[in-house]
């Protein structure tokens, strides 16, 4: 298939620019796969979804303020977007504008805080070293900004609630510089129902990197491969999850990125193994899921890596029209948005 196949209309009125009031306070579209029907629903229903033996999996990363600012000696603004740390002191990085920066310019990016480009590359990002007079982590944490999706467009500032509400409420892991947004609507109050149906909630975690929303460049899928990823699954969770799979209870997975997790596991080792792995498994038309068997998540951009996975595990088509019912539903779209329940 073609990226193309994954287009659709959405009028720009329907991309969420704020969060819910309230993260329960959702909408849900139920996508029945077997009965090829979409039905209008309330994301406090989920826990009456959910059956007493299923296994409820969610990725516990959390988001770092990996958006920096600050200026060249010369005074010019600069932006730094942070996208994978290749060593103690170093991050490739996404600059704007990034014309201006050549190795040996130096940022300044807070009192004890200092940038120096030490390589260009090809795709377009930098190598940043930096110079941090005490903890590096700490300094990023302190003066960075949450690094919204660039079709959130506000003044900065209404981002001081973004720390806290870009952030899923069972975030422990720090490393993500995007949220797994399906977690979003979740309370700790709904995290308590679920447990007392009987469901199995479980934690692995992947840290969400510029794979899992850079562009698809490739025109026929078969071309296309998505960045891998760094994800964990402790011996604790490993145990749950290969016992539960052998015993055949339903496996729902809470994002695309806990999805990617799951099945790069089984397609790589046959089973749920403890310790740090690399999600390199690109998820395209043809592939069969050998984890999960329900995904709850968040409504993805056209033509994009996400929308082509969901629509593999949901069926092309019917995802599709679930789309389109979505769009003239007026349903909230993206990472502050509604979400859908495929099952």
């Amino acid at each position: 298939m073609h990226i193309s196949d994954y287009d659709y209309f959405l009028p720009s009125e329907l991309i969420a620019q704020m969060p819910s009031e309230e993260r329960q306070r959702s909408r849900v579209l139920l996508v029945n796969r077997a009965e090829g029907s979409v039905v209008d629903a309330s994301f406090s229903d989920l826990p009456t979804l959910l059956r007493p033996d299923d296994v409820l999996i969610l990725n516990n990363t959390k988001v770092f303020p990996a958006r920096l600012r600050g200026v060249t000696e010369s005074g010019a603004q600069i932006e730094i977007f942070l996208v994978r740390q290749t060593a103690q002191d170093e991050w490739e990085a996404l600059a704007r504008p990034g014309r201006r920066l050549k190795p040996g310019k130096k940022i300044v990016l807070g009192e004890k805080l200092h940038g120096e480009i030490v390589e260009k590359m090809r795709d377009g990002k930098v190598i940043v070293r930096f110079h941090a007079d005490g903890n590096l982590d700490e300094m990023i944490d302190n003066i960075g900004q949450m690094p919204l999706p660039p079709y959130i467009k506000r003044p900065d500032e209404t981002l001081n609630n973004d720390r806290e509400r870009y952030q899923t409420v069972y975030a422990k892991n720090r490393g993500a510089i995007a949220a797994p947004t399906a977690g979003l609507h979740f309370t700790p109050q709904t995290l308590e129902i679920i447990r007392a149906r009987g469901v199995t909630i479980a934690e692995i975690t992947l840290h969400v990197g510029y794979g899992t929303f850079e562009p698809v460049r490739a025109n026929d899928l078969a071309d296309h491969t998505v960045l891998p990823e760094r994800y964990e699954i402790d011996a604790e969770t490993s145990e749950t999850l290969n016992a539960a799979k052998s015993a055949g209870r339903r496996f729902v997975a809470v994002g695309t990125t806990t999805t990617r997790a799951l099945e790069s596991t089984l397609a790589k080792f046959g089973s749920f193994v403890a310790g740090q792995h690399c999600a390199d498994l690109t998820i395209t038309p043809g592939y069969r899921f050998l984890a999960i068997d329900a995904l709850l998540t968040n409504f993805h951009l056209p033509q994009s890596s996400l929308l082509v996975l969901t629509s593999t595990f949901g069926g092309h088509q019917l995802i599709m029209d679930a789309y389109r019912h979505a769009v003239a539903a007026k349903y909230r779209f993206y990472s502050y948005g509604d979400c859908m329940f495929i099952s």
